[in-house]
């Protein structure tokens, strides 16, 4: 099943029914962990709270994870 998240859902289709809201699940991730979830409008595949408490989404790339800055990620989503 695919979800999407509330911040995907408010940028690009308002009426969709979204399943998770990013930043609530960055609140429960203690730093220097990771989660797994996917958001499958984005594209991310976990979300990871670095030791230095930055918020990151974690990408596929090859047999790689990229990691994105979240804020910086929705800043370019809204331009």
């Amino acid at each position: 099943m695919a979800d999407y998240s509330k911040q995907w859902a408010e940028k690009y289709d308002s009426e969709f029914p979204w399943d998770f809201d990013i930043e609530e699940e960055f609140e429960n991730i203690p730093h220097g962990f990771y989660k797994p979830i996917i958001c499958e409008g984005f594209g991310f595949i976990g979300l990871e709270r670095s030791t230095d408490g930055k918020m990151l989404l974690l990408f596929p790339k090859g047999d790689e994870v990229e990691r994105v800055e979240y804020r910086k990620f929705i800043k370019q989503q809204n331009q």
